[in-house]
């Protein structure tokens, strides 16, 4: 639990009003598996093996229907009004709700899912389930879309992915810090660079596939998660721009991002949380070959390359004779080979 939500809970609490809290964020509680030595679990992999041993909960039926004190007036239905912080609203956000989520896990544990282990890196083919947002706003419940998935095809990968989700959480019940402290301190010097960091978050900044990555973000409130990692390596790792800045202009435009899961990512790849490996690179050469080998996710959204052919789009640099493509910046920093 981050801080803000224990605040809200002692908030509640104090008004004198009786507060229950119930499990359903994870699909495995915090607190309910840990290790032998301390609170919580620092690497994923041990918490891994003591969440799949762990029994889940039953699944519980949603109640035919709610009864509102007396008194209360539940108002009209909300929608949302696109003018109010229009700035942070992606035009192509995918649409939510109680029936669109469940359309969406119908359509993936029916199609997609059998896939999962062999093509959720696929950046071209955006394999992945698009339920992090149905998720985060608990349209689905965590529980339900594991128990859905487990038995099938693509199921065992799929779910290894909701235990990283429910690790984060149980990181951030016990530290729940983690969107202003290093959960681990690191003998780090980072930059301030206004510009650079404005580059970043525009997807200007000559990288391709660190572009095209923010270009997805800002257009649909989403972005794949290999692009995810490649973009903060990025910022965090090539130009030392701190974790919090790059994880302030996240939590702004994505719709799924959460606390445990944001800021635990975040943290992850900049090497001050949970990674053991505290040198991990991403090097986005490597990374764009690697998983849009023939260029088609960056054509997608970074418009000045989308006539570029094949591989050729994640070296605009070379085009035009070493002049590199009108319109699209030279790299701010070394891309990698």
């Amino acid at each position: 639990m981050s801080r803000f939500a224990a605040r809200r809970l002692d908030d509640l609490r104090a008004t004198g009003l009786e507060v229950c809290t119930h499990p359903g964020l994870t699909v495995v509680p915090p607190g309910d598996v840990t290790p032998a030595s301390g609170d919580h679990y620092k690497v994923f992999t041990p918490y891994w093996r003591a969440w799949e041993a762990e029994p889940w909960r039953a699944v519980l039926p949603a109640p035919e229907s709610l009864e509102l004190p007396e008194g209360l007036d539940p108002g009209a239905p909300f929608t949302p009004d696109d003018s109010a912080g229009a700035g942070s609203l992606a035009p192509e956000r995918q649409a939510g709700g109680w029936t669109r989520a469940r359309a969406r896990l119908r359509s993936w544990t029916d199609g997609g899912l059998a896939d999962y282990g062999d093509r959720n890196d696929d950046l071209p083919g955006a394999a992945t389930s698009r339920l992090s947002a149905d998720l985060r706003f608990g349209c689905l419940s965590a529980l339900e879309v594991a128990t859905a998935a487990r038995d099938l095809p693509g199921g065992d990968a799929y779910v290894r992915q909701l235990a990283w989700r429910d690790f984060h959480h149980q990181v951030t019940a016990a530290f729940p810090w983690i969107n202003t402290r290093d959960y681990r301190a690191r003998d780090r010097e980072w930059r301030r660079d206004p510009e650079a960091l404005a580059a970043w978050k525009e997807g200007r900044t000559g990288v391709p596939i660190v572009d095209a990555g923010m270009l997805q973000l800002l257009r649909e409130g989403f972005m794949h998660n290999r692009t995810r990692m490649i973009t903060a390596a990025f910022l965090t790792r090539t130009l030392s721009v701190h974790w919090r800045e790059g994880a302030a202009h996240f939590d702004a435009h994505l719709t799924d991002g959460d606390v445990a899961n944001e800021y635990g990512n975040w943290q992850w790849t900049a090497g001050t949380g949970n990674d053991t490996r505290l040198n991990r690179a991403f090097n986005p050469s490597r990374q764009a070959r690697r998983f849009d080998p023939e260029g088609v996710y960056v054509r997608r959204y970074v418009p000045e390359l989308a006539e570029l052919s094949g591989a050729g789009a994640h070296r605009p640099w070379t085009e035009g004779d070493g002049e590199g493509v009108e319109g699209y910046p030279a790299p701010i920093a070394d891309p990698g080979r």
